[in-house]
């Protein structure tokens, strides 16, 4: 334990006699002036966590090129600021154990958390159920066309062009095998085209699906293209980001059945691109689809 009790400045001096300098400066000589540290910069009296981590990173920045490590993919994976009370918080043992929700007796730290989600899930979207998740966006939009057309019994799911196109991707993997049709819906000036849409929707349409936000940033005509899934007898599926139901309308407030998106924006780390949480929500006639 003597090797890690401070050393006292006469044994300090004691040593740099025997190794024949007089200052502890004298060791850096080989050192250009340049190179070496300087002072370390002061604390600012009293900041926010956020403003903190943002100083001590660009503190660490230094390091590396400048912007060497910022992402601007976006589409879906977004780099928040997540407080250090929320790695807390789920760390608690009545949140995260490995048990099963349905040992009851083990896990009602985690039903309570799945009944809190649900519950904010239906709140955010305007929907009388929720889901407790499944792996991402893309996944859940794809649920979303299934339960469609499970609804129906129709086999043409209409897809906005606007959509990201690896839920597209995604959407055709799930329908590969089945019998149904993916049909594109009209594009005009970067946002679905609500009449165009509804003068293409036939009488098999299961489903009108849209993003909104959509891909490109732009907002559709949510509530148009609602009444135009209605007006065919297709139900309406909104892919939504849930951090702009902030300033948006709620998916069920304009008429949506069935509200879908990507969790990753409230809060959860990019991971390299997921998977994240999947949320999906829909209206109560529909729970048990």
């Amino acid at each position: 334990m003597s090797g890690y009790i401070p050393h006292t400045p006469e044994e300090r001096q004691a040593m740099l006699s025997v190794i024949g300098v007089s200052r502890e400066e004298d060791l850096l000589t080989e050192i250009p002036a340049a190179l070496r540290a300087r002072a370390l910069p002061q604390l600012p009296p009293a900041c926010t966590e956020l403003e903190l981590q943002r100083l001590f990173g660009a503190w660490a920045g230094e390091n590396r090129p400048a912007g060497s490590m910022l992402s601007l993919l976006g589409a879906g994976a977004y780099d928040h600021a997540i407080p250090s009370i929320i790695g807390q918080l789920i760390g608690r043992s009545e949140f995260y154990t490995a048990y099963t929700p349905y040992q009851a007796e083990m896990s009602q730290g985690l039903l309570q958390a799945i009944y809190e989600y649900q519950t904010m899930i239906c709140e955010l979207t305007a929907m009388d159920v929720a889901n407790a998740s499944v792996y991402d966006g893309a996944s859940a939009l794809a649920e979303a066309a299934l339960m469609a057309m499970r609804v129906t019994k129709r086999s043409t799911v209409a897809v906005a062009g606007t959509l990201h196109p690896h839920y597209r991707r995604v959407l055709e993997s799930y329908l590969q095998g089945m019998a149904c049709t993916i049909q594109t819906l009209p594009v005009a000036n970067g946002i679905t085209d609500p009449d165009g849409a509804a003068a293409s929707l036939g009488p098999s349409c299961a489903a009108v699906i849209v993003q909104h936000p959509n891909f490109f940033g732009c907002l559709e005509e949510a509530r148009e293209l609602t009444g135009a899934a209605r007006k065919a007898g297709a139900l309406s599926v909104v892919s939504f980001d849930p951090l702009s139901l902030g300033v948006l309308q709620r998916p069920g407030d304009y008429g949506a059945d069935i509200a879908v998106a990507e969790g990753q924006p409230l809060g959860i780390p990019l991971q390299y691109g997921g998977p994240y949480l999947g949320m999906l929500a829909c209206r109560g006639e529909f729970v048990r689809k």
